[in-house]
């Protein structure tokens, strides 16, 4: 089972990664950010969108941050810097909850209706805690590809080059 400080690393992971790749988008001509390159969300600018959406729902469930609007697949923020603005802000909200994570929520369960196929399910909180990370480096790695693509290089992504883990700080 996962831990507090597994989810404070990944949350500060979360953040660290998000600012990078969103300041290398802002070299990335609009056009090309939109292109449909074959992804799961076609463009960098969808698998964007469709990130901040998740986290919005994962978090909904998790705390009372309200549920956003849509699906999976649509725009939450046509405007490069709003959906900038708007991850900011929720990859800090992600990190107030990963702070007030405690052992006892890890070990209970979180039920939810799926948006997906109208099924109320129930799972291990720390399992769920897990894809939301799981399911960001996912998708920031496909999104790492479309830049390359681009030629864009969004550089180092690798966990152990976050800053502040050589002073063991998470």
């Amino acid at each position: 089972m996962i831990d507090r400080e597994y989810c404070l690393t990944m949350a500060r992971y979360n953040r660290w990664m998000n600012e990078r790749i969103y300041e290398r988008c802002t070299e990335i001509p609009e056009a090309d950010r939109r292109r449909d390159l074959g992804a799961f969300f076609g463009s960098i600018h969808g698998t964007l969108n469709h990130l901040l959406w998740g986290d919005g729902v994962w978090m909904s469930r998790f705390t009372d941050r309200p549920r956003p609007e849509g699906g999976a697949a649509d725009e939450q923020f046509s405007d490069f810097r709003a959906l900038r603005t708007a991850r900011e802000a929720l990859d800090g909200e992600i990190l107030a909850w990963a702070e007030g994570v405690d052992a006892a929520w890890l070990r209970g369960e979180v039920s939810w209706t799926s948006g997906i196929d109208g099924a109320t399910r129930s799972r291990p909180a720390w399992i769920l805690a897990a894809h939301v990370f799981n399911h960001q480096t996912h998708h920031r790695g496909q999104v790492t590809t479309l830049m390359m693509q681009l030629g864009y290089d969004p550089g180092v992504t690798d966990l152990p080059w976050m800053p502040g883990l050589e002073q063991g700080v998470g």
